[in-house]
């Protein structure tokens, strides 16, 4: 079941879906550039997602044929600061959402674009999106995670030719160096990414949670703390209700009653 949420605006729509918050980008005339009450309502979105203990994960999409082209340069000009304090652009880039989010691609992900998509956790893109952070073209740098964040995804020395050329990676290309889990036929891409996020919700919330956590953190700690920080964070899981019911479901070959505690 489908239903808009009042955190929706004109810039930004935001949806439930069962345990899925899909929010669409929805300036298509400007190919969902982002503009300073995008960013805002962006936040919101990701806030509400992180606050509802009903909500499992988010998907990020875009409007009209175009996930986003970064920055409105219009906004811009008119002394707009379209990033966030301590957020960043869209209200991500530096502090994205506790919970999984995908990004459903279609058309162009470019320059602060691409770097939205960086910041989300798993990418699905229709086969003719194309990526880029072509900052460099126009003397400038992919300030916004895209330098950061790209060498993380795929090979150092790619990443490095994309950002000193400022060339575009065709979807293709892109799903070949491992930065998208899953390509589409053109206009697939957000049923590509509820596929995906169905598959997610049906686990443990906590337990998903919980992974992505790990999964985000642990590359920053120390050596000689590794396993006992998981354990740590493990124990939490363990004590919970959804491990006790998850048992209880595989023991008795049921769905599982997921409590979220």
């Amino acid at each position: 079941m489908s239903t808009q949420d009042k955190a929706s605006c004109d810039s930004v729509l935001v949806q439930r879906e069962g345990a899925v918050l899909v929010v669409t980008l929805n300036r298509p005339r400007v190919r969902n550039a982002i503009d300073r009450a995008t960013s805002e309502a962006i936040a919101r979105a990701m806030d509400l997602l992180d606050a509802d203990d009903s909500l499992t994960l988010g998907i990020l999409t875009g409007a009209g044929g175009n996930f986003c082209t970064g920055m409105d340069l219009k906004a811009f000009l008119r002394g707009e600061r379209v990033e966030l304090e301590g957020r960043g652009l869209a209200g991500i880039i530096e502090t994205p959402p506790r919970k999984p989010l995908i990004a459903a691609i279609e058309g162009y992900a470019l320059a602060g674009g691409c770097e939205i998509a960086l910041a989300c956790d798993l990418i699905v893109a229709a086969d003719n999106a194309q990526f880029g952070i072509p900052e460099v073209k126009r003397g400038l740098i992919a300030g916004s995670g895209g330098l950061i964040r790209l060498p993380q995804r795929i090979p150092r020395q790619i990443a490095l030719e994309y950002a000193l050329t400022g060339a575009m990676m065709p979807a293709a290309q892109a799903r070949q160096w491992g930065l998208v889990n899953r390509l589409t036929a053109p206009g697939g891409a957000l049923d590509g990414a509820r596929e995906l996020a169905a598959a997610i919700a049906a686990n443990g919330p906590m337990a998903v949670r919980m992974t992505k956590r790990i999964v985000a953190e642990s590359p920053n700690w120390p050596a000689d703390q590794t396993w006992s920080r998981q354990r740590e964070l493990l124990e939490q899981i363990i004590a919970s209700d959804d491990a006790r019911e998850g048992a209880w479901a595989f023991s008795e070959k049921r769905a599982p009653r997921w409590s979220g505690r």
